[in-house]
This record gives structure tokens, sequence and C-alpha cells, in this order.
């Protein structure tokens, strides 16, 4: 019955992917009841030989085979960090990316309302407008659980972000980008606009620098001759006087 309905959990929250926050229930469930049958397999009792009978009595060993295949599941879809460390709900991180999530879908939804006129036009500057904030909060939310996640975040392993999340995000990002056809201001255009045209002004004045240098130079070389001309004068002029 728990292989049963995880099974159907797991297929019904496949598209738009809700495994982890759906399912992990179930999984959690089904785990603890196949590490009671797999303890007793290895005790002198006489529960063994009925968990034996369970786990191993046939070539298919089709328990063994579901258990493998929900965890390989499970640790594929990295739901470990969308939960707490006990696994008994979404962590907080997880409950705030989604609100946000859900925010930003009825931002969304309800700025199409009001624009249905224009939606063969692909016209859609109201939600452009009028969702970046929600879009904003939610953009910079994943890209901070991404930093947390590569230290280990809060649930402990270091590993991509839980299918739920990653899924709810790539929707998000499709429909901002490609379908709205919006963009986000970029914070970092006034360093960069300033780094280039510093890069740019450089050559200005390099050859600036080099052309003073050189006429400063040229100065210091010509100003002997002046000096030796004037020295001549001045012989000539106590010659004849």
């Amino acid at each position: 019955e728990g292989s049963a309905a995880l099974t159907g959990c797991l297929g019904r929250r496949a598209r738009p992917v809700r495994l982890c926050q759906g399912c992990h229930g179930h999984y959690r469930r089904l785990l603890a009841l196949y590490g009671s049958i797999a303890r007793a397999v290895g005790n002198s009792s006489e529960s063994h030989n009925c968990a034996k009978s369970i786990l191993t009595s046939d070539r298919l060993q089709i328990v063994v085979t579901l258990s493998e295949f929900f965890n390989e599941t499970w640790e594929a879809a990295n739901c470990a960090n969308c939960l707490k460390n006990n696994s008994e709900g979404l962590s907080n991180s997880t409950e705030e990316f989604l609100d946000l999530f859900n925010k930003s879908l009825t931002c969304f939804e309800h700025n199409l309302q009001g624009e249905t006129v224009y939606l063969s036009l692909n016209n859609y500057t109201e939600v452009c407008k009028n969702c970046n904030e929600t879009y904003t909060k939610l953009n910079d939310l994943y890209n901070n659980l991404q930093r947390m996640n590569r230290k280990g975040g809060e649930s402990g392993h270091s590993a991509h972000l839980c299918i739920d999340v990653e899924d709810a995000m790539n929707i998000t990002r499709k429909l901002w980008s490609r379908t709205f056809n919006c963009s986000l201001p970029c914070s970092d255009t006034v360093p960069v606009i300033a780094v280039s045209s510093f890069i740019l002004f450089l050559p200005i004045v390099f050859y600036l620098s080099s052309f003073l240098h050189s006429k400063q130079k040229k100065r210091i070389l010509i100003l002997p001759k002046r000096i030796q001309s004037n020295a001549s004068l001045v012989n000539i002029q106590e010659k004849y006087s």
C-alpha cells in the first residue's frame, strides 16, 4: 500500500513538478516501513522468516527493486534540499520561495486580465511594470538559495536545489523573458559604464601625456643654445667697445 501511494503521488505531481513538497510524507513512511522489514531479516526471531520471505524469497525481489527505485528517484530530485533535516516538512527558505512564486504567478494572471485586448500584439507592458518587484525578489531569493546550497544550506546537503524549486524558477523565467518579453534592470550598469569609460579614455591620456613630456624635453634641449647665443652677443659688444 505504501508503494502504491507513493507511486500515485509521484505520477500526479510530475508536471508541474511538486514531488518533494507533495510526496515527502509518503516517502518517509515507506522508508521507515522498509527499514523495519530490513532490520528484521538480521534478527534471530520469528519475524526473520517473514521479513526474508518478503525481501528475498524470489528472483525478482520486487520490494527491494521498488525501494531502490524510490530512493534513486528521491535522490535525483534532491528533495533533501527542500526539506528540514528530519524531513518532516519543507524548510523555511523553501516555503518563502514557494510563497513568492505563487505571488508572482498571481501577479502575472491579474495583470493579463487587463490586457486581453492587446495580447495578440504581444504587449505585456503592464505585466512587466507591475510584477517587476515581485519577480525581482523571487529571482534574488533563488540566487541566494543557490549560494547557500553550495555551502550546505539549511538541509545540510550540498548539491543542486530540489527539483520543485528549480522547475518553479524555470517556469517563471520562461514566462518573464520569453512569453512576456520582460527584462530586469542590471544593478551593475553604473560600475560597468564607469570602467568602460576609463578604459576608453586611457589611450587619449597616454598620448596626451606623451606629447606634453616630449614637448618639455625639447624645450630643455633648446634652452642651452639660447644661453650660448646670448653669451656670444655680450662678447662682441665688449670687443667693439
